[in-house]
């Protein structure tokens, strides 16, 4: 494929031609780092694994160069860390059967700064033209990560681009640098992850670059998964042994309304479950 960035890479894992193997993706997964996917979009991944015809597909849209590095990675140079990176995200890819993975090696300020995401967009638009997927798994509007919001507004941009009968039928925004528990229940978004819980704990220990120096983020993906199944409802029986919570940003697919209004609904709704239960208790 014609994409902008001269280091992205497309791996397919069970070897079909790409003309072949993008088309037939049900579940995008469009993250800003490799084990974004992973993390966010496991929902997706054990929707479509094994599945004879759902396949999950994942876009990872950064380079990796940025990552902290510390312990045996604390010496990589930018590139070594680069190619570490791609080859983690190949393996998962691999290990959860994904449909593909394209790598867009674009550098982070490529999805943090507005005067230089264009490129980007295109390139998601690009994919999107290719799979055609009815599910997509992108970053949260409240998550604190500049690369992730970036990426979230990159993605709704090429779906705008695109004509209105392709575009996907249900955009999730997932948890990663905030949880999103404090929504309420009515605006949760409840993805039962609790299938196969060997291949997310494989998928998660895929990125040793990512923990190797101390950061856990495979014991803290999963302890927020098991804590949110537990919390989701204090007077029933948990139903789920894993859960994931996304919020659904389906209603900005059309392009009728804003990302700044759904946040504000969402947070106004928030506002008003607290002090209604406030004045309930107190009166």
């Amino acid at each position: 494929m014609n994409l902008s960035q001269s280091n992205h890479d497309i791996f397919i894992p069970d070897s079909l031609p790409v003309g072949e193997a993008l088309p037939r993706t049900t579940h995008l997964g469009i993250g800003a780092h490799q084990d974004d996917l992973e993390f966010m979009a496991l929902h997706g991944i054990l929707e479509c694994y094994q599945s004879p015809d759902r396949w999950f597909g994942g876009i990872t849209c950064t380079d990796g160069a940025g990552s902290a590095r510390t312990g045996p990675y604390s010496d990589y140079s930018n590139e070594q860390m680069k190619a570490v990176r791609i080859e983690e995200q190949k393996a998962a890819a691999t290990l959860g059967e994904f449909g593909f993975v394209a790598q867009l090696g674009h550098p982070s300020s490529n999805a943090k700064e507005a005067a230089n995401r264009s490129d980007l967009v295109e390139d998601i638009k690009k994919l999107l033209v290719q799979t055609r997927p009815t599910f997509i798994y992108t970053h949260n509007p409240f998550d604190k990560h500049p690369a992730h919001i970036g990426v979230l507004l990159a993605t709704i941009a090429a779906i705008h681009e695109l004509p209105r009968d392709t575009r996907p039928k249900k955009l999730f925004g997932c948890e990663v640098w905030r949880g999103l528990d404090w929504l309420p229940d009515s605006e949760k978004t409840v993805h039962d992850v609790s299938a196969h819980p060997e291949l997310a704990t494989s998928l998660n220990r895929v990125f040793d670059s990512q923990i190797a120096g101390g950061k856990r983020y495979d014991l803290a993906v999963e302890g927020r998964r098991l804590a949110n199944a537990t919390f989701f409802d204090a007077h029933s029986v948990d139903e789920a042994d894993r859960v994931q919570y996304a919020t659904d940003l389906s209603s900005l697919i059309s392009g009728e309304n804003s990302l700044r209004n759904l946040m504000n609904e969402k947070l106004d709704l928030l506002n008003q479950e607290i002090f209604e239960l406030l004045d309930e208790i107190s009166t």
